[in-house]
């Protein structure tokens, strides 16, 4: 039987796949709508379901094709990439210059966004792939409570290809999550204190490693990207807040 160890602390919020400063969110300029001649009105019924896009997204849809994966962008919860079951990647295929692509740009953009962990899924590719970064300069955030009760602890970059996770520590914690993919809310999940990820890294060896604290947290959240699973499926939902519902009050 678990034991939940419930967090203290719990508004200073440490994100995992989700931008480190949280931005308030700013509504589009007036003049950036579609004007009305450049889209047909549609028929009273099925006016809610119609999309209207910015000027500039019709610009650029003119100009040029529309982005294709691996996306320099994180995808949004809807996208049906974020539901599926990752495939594996054959072992010989690791160091094809089509998965390297993959892995590039899934450190670029979550080195962009101020992430500490980040899935293929979510740069649009199906594929089992993860990876996981804590500079030593996000720590200097966290104050020495906060580091001590989630168990924060810096570790360079880790990249894993075909992932499989152990549990080495039955007991759980309960803290507040964040995800790009959701950008803009949180909530509280309950993890494992402890488990083992085992796979391959980016150059196609066998790795593994034993993860902890708030480290075991990003690996079990980022493995259950790779299974079509997001936080909102086990957070407690009386704990799912909006990060700026007090800038909506001002």
């Amino acid at each position: 039987m678990t034991r939940a160890l419930r967090g203290t602390l719990w508004p200073s919020l440490v994100k995992i796949c989700t931008s480190r400063s949280l931005q308030s969110y700013s509504p589009r300029p007036h003049w950036l709508l579609l004007p009305s001649a450049l889209f047909t009105t549609p028929s009273r019924g099925y006016a809610s379901n119609v999309k209207i896009r910015s000027y500039l997204q019709y610009v650029k849809r003119k100009l040029g094709s529309p982005s294709k994966p691996p996306y320099s962008h994180v995808c949004q919860v809807g996208d049906p990439v974020l539901r599926g079951q990752a495939a594996a990647v054959a072992p010989e295929e690791v160091g094809s210059a089509e998965v390297q692509q993959v892995i590039r740009t899934l450190v670029k953009v979550m080195r962009q966004m101020e992430c500490v962990g980040l899935s293929a899924p979510q740069i649009g590719v199906p594929l089992r792939i993860l990876a996981m970064e804590y500079p030593e300069r996000m720590l200097v955030e966290s104050s020495e409570a906060s580091r001590r009760a989630r168990g924060l602890e810096a570790f360079p970059l880790r990249v894993f290809i075909n992932p499989e996770l152990r549990v080495l520590d039955g007991r759980t914690a309960l803290f507040q999550e964040a995800c790009e993919s959701i950008s803009g809310f949180s909530a509280s999940v309950s993890r494992y204190l402890s488990v083992e990820v085992s796979g391959l890294n980016e150059n196609g060896e066998p790795v593994s490693w034993q993860a902890s604290g708030w480290a075991a947290r990003i690996l079990q959240h980022e493995m259950d990207h790779l299974n079509g699973v997001l936080y909102i499926d086990r957070m407690d939902s009386k704990t799912f807040i909006n990060i700026n519902w007090e800038e909506h009050n001002e």
